[in-house]
């Protein structure tokens, strides 16, 4: 199963080093979309990711290091009270000037993998049939600050 978060805030602070950068993301798990509404609800439910006791997934980089051409960036990922380190390889996309308002677009993707036990998500008696490993896949577009 794919979904997608629709509403999520990052900052990505460009340094004058790898060391001097850093990301920071919060996303609304509330904003959780599998195209199918009633299994986005059972999802959201107590039973499975209890959106309310935990609202938002929080991560914050520790690391970033050039691996080649690409990049690794680890950092933790908090969801509810349980914060649990990922890795992201983080591929350059290319930065460009965008016609219309002349800020540069630079864009990237990001993959990694977490396992829900980590932050200690068990679904019951449906645990034998959903998997451990979540797969996170990142398209992502940042905007230079205007001037």
């Amino acid at each position: 199963m794919r979904g997608t978060f629709g509403i999520f805030e990052v900052e990505f602070d460009v340094g004058t080093t790898l060391a001097d950068t850093s990301v920071r993301a919060t996303i609304d798990v509330a904003s959780v979309h599998t195209g199918v509404a009633d299994r986005d609800a059972h999802i959201l439910a107590p039973d499975l990711l209890d959106v309310a006791s935990r609202p938002r997934l929080e991560f914050v980089s520790t690391d970033i290091r050039a691996d080649g051409g690409d990049w690794l960036m680890r950092g933790d990922l908090t969801f509810g009270d349980v914060t649990a380190p990922i890795e992201l390889e983080v591929e350059f996309g290319g930065a460009e000037p965008f016609p219309l308002d002349q800020r540069v677009h630079a864009g990237f993707e990001a993959r990694g993998k977490v396992r829900r036990s980590d932050y200690g998500l068990d679904f019951g008696m449906a645990e034998p049939v959903v998997g451990n490993v979540v797969t996170i896949e990142l398209d992502l577009q940042f905007l230079a600050p205007e001037a």
